[in-house]
């Protein structure tokens, strides 16, 4: 008979093993500044009362959206301090927006080098592509074994998960600006840098701001997988439903989800729609 098998399983733990061992260090400093932030900005969050609170978002939403959404903004939030998940909520906020600053500090680079090496994007897009087709709860697994449970573990799986269509996305909107206009630039003096900086950036900010779109629902839906390592917030009464089967308790927290994903969504929508009529 044919008998062949691959330890795959065995040779990934040890590796992570000892990865884990020489990473330690390093990792628990880590860990103790990203707790650090996300504690911060909960705090933040949470210490003014939630009118104060209400309001600030609505007035920023009607800055950089408009007065319909900023009036579903006020509600919206006045809606999950009425259905008492006001502070859960304020939780899934300070992790999502966590998660995608770190995202966006980290993917954004990545993609403006992918945008001005071939070789860079070639080595970059199959690693993209893995962290974008693995199952989502698989990025639970090596954030719990090197961080532990808790935020700190969430918002790096947070993190890994939401980051792939910033960096992506940065990439193809500098690689779609035009080339007469690069050209043009260079025909005036400008270097590498200040073509990029000047012309390349400014050309693609709409669709960069696509990406930062996509990066901030998926930090979202990642924050809601995440309860399961205990990331708390509004994913926490959603787990907790499903474990007592309490669908009026399911209910209560989808909609505070949907609310913040409404949000977050039209809010970085009507940003980039202004940006292309800027462009």
């Amino acid at each position: 008979m044919f008998d062949f098998y691959i330890p795959l399983e065995d040779w990934i733990n040890a590796g992570f093993e000892k990865i884990s061992s020489v990473l330690s260090p390093i990792l628990r400093s880590a860990s103790e500044v990203l707790e650090t932030l996300i504690n911060a900005f909960e705090e933040l969050l949470l210490w003014p009362p939630a009118i104060v609170i209400m309001v600030l978002v609505s007035l920023l939403v009607w800055w950089a959206s408009s007065f319909r959404l900023a009036i579903f903004a006020f509600v919206g939030l006045l809606l999950t301090f009425g259905i008492d998940i006001w502070d859960a909520t304020m939780a899934t906020i300070a992790l999502a927006l966590s998660g995608t600053a770190v995202s966006l500090i980290i993917g954004i680079p990545l993609g403006i080098i992918a945008s001005q090496s071939n070789v860079f994007e070639r080595m970059l897009r199959p690693i993209l592509d893995f962290m974008q087709t693995i199952p989502s709860f698989v990025y639970l697994i090596p954030a719990v074994m090197f961080f532990g449970m808790g935020k700190v573990a969430a918002l790096v799986a947070t993190m890994i998960f939401a980051m792939p269509p910033a960096a992506r996305l940065t990439t193809l909107g500098i690689r779609e600006v035009s080339g007469e206009m690069v050209e043009a630039a260079k025909a005036f003096g400008s270097g590498r840098w200040q073509t990029l900086k000047e012309v390349q950036l400014p050309l693609a900010l709409p669709t960069i701001m696509a990406g930062v779109n996509q990066c901030i629902m998926m930090a979202l839906a990642m924050t809601v997988i995440a309860s399961m390592i205990g990331a708390g917030g509004l994913g926490n009464i959603v787990l907790r439903s499903m474990q007592s089967i309490n669908i009026g308790l399911g209910v209560v927290g989808g909609l505070g989800i949907v609310v913040l994903a409404i949000l977050l969504d039209r809010m970085t929508e009507s940003i980039s729609n202004k940006m292309n009529k800027n462009k």
